[in-house]
């Protein structure tokens, strides 16, 4: 039997590990602890600062509120101003407008003014021509009265010697005014064929379809207007034939040519008096036209 004594050290290294292992259980409960205050805290910060950026979120969307509220109140008071402004030049714009639009017009009726001065000038001229004519016949002597024998021609079938175109003119306007028709279409006829080439052709070639017209021979008015228009297209006396060959396009009944005869008349000449007298005989023409067309063969 052993002794007790002996027993004593295996006691005490059998009792060691026991010691050692609660120790270190009571470490790790310690370590397990201090982790769980630590995960605590962490929790505590990230809280912490997750109230901080909802606080801060927050904000940020406040003042985003703020700022679209302030822009809003921009726009709507640029938008107001923009109306009053809008409202304040209108009617200056406006009157502006309608102050260049009537100068406009006040120029369109004073150019037209002038150039109906400028016809009208013309045809004085043309008047005052026919007066000095006039003066001339009235102060000329008469020329003798038709004899029954035929004058003799002058030269290479030229004027009689002592007859003038001047002369021969002045007497045939003395005789168209006195109403001698016929001594004063002959005449004319004589002028045309020994002086056709001076600035009064035109208008003996004119006074003979005039009288024409007048005796109701219309074919010959016709024929006479054609002929002027043909032969003298540019003259004073153009737009006066045209118009006389219109008229007597109307009474013969051919109301389709005259149409066309004013119409031509209008285009031509659209500021002269006779465009105006033109277009009050388009507006007189009413009914339909007559079928057959005017035969324009010279006779």
């Amino acid at each position: 039997m052993k002794h007790p004594i002996f027993l004593l050290p295996l006691l005490v290294v059998s009792a060691l590990p026991a010691f050692t292992q609660k120790e270190k259980i009571a470490e790790i409960q310690r370590d397990i602890l201090l982790m769980q205050d630590q995960i605590r805290a962490m929790q505590r910060s990230q809280d912490e600062k997750m109230a901080a950026m909802q606080v801060l979120v927050q904000q940020t969307l406040d003042s985003a509120n703020k700022a679209n509220t302030s822009v809003a109140l921009l726009d709507a008071a640029l938008r107001d101003r923009m109306k009053e402004q809008e409202k304040l030049l209108i009617a200056p714009v406006a009157g502006v407008g309608a102050k260049v639009e009537t100068m406009s017009n006040d120029f369109a009726g004073l150019r037209e003014a002038i150039t109906d001065l400028s016809s009208r000038m013309g045809k004085l001229q043309n008047q005052i021509a026919d007066i000095n004519s006039a003066i001339k016949v009235i102060a000329a002597p008469p020329a003798p009265p038709p004899s029954s024998t035929a004058t003799p021609a002058g030269p290479a079938g030229g004027p009689p010697a002592g007859v003038s175109a001047e002369t021969l003119y002045n007497g045939a306007l003395r005789d168209k005014s006195a109403g001698n028709a016929d001594l004063a279409i002959e005449q004319f006829q004589n002028y045309l064929k020994w002086f056709g080439n001076t600035d009064l052709a035109p208008n003996a070639q004119y006074y003979i379809g005039e009288i024409k017209y007048l005796r109701g021979d219309l074919d010959g008015a016709l024929m006479a207007f054609d002929t002027l228009l043909e032969k003298y297209p540019d003259n004073p006396k153009t737009s006066d034939a045209m118009l006389q060959k219109g008229r007597a396009l109307v009474k013969a009944g051919f109301k389709a040519e005259a149409r066309q005869e004013f119409t031509s008349l209008i285009k031509k000449f659209p500021n002269h008096d006779n465009a105006a007298k033109a277009r009050t005989e388009l507006a007189a023409l009413s009914g339909p036209a007559r079928a057959p067309v005017r035969n324009t063969k010279k006779r």
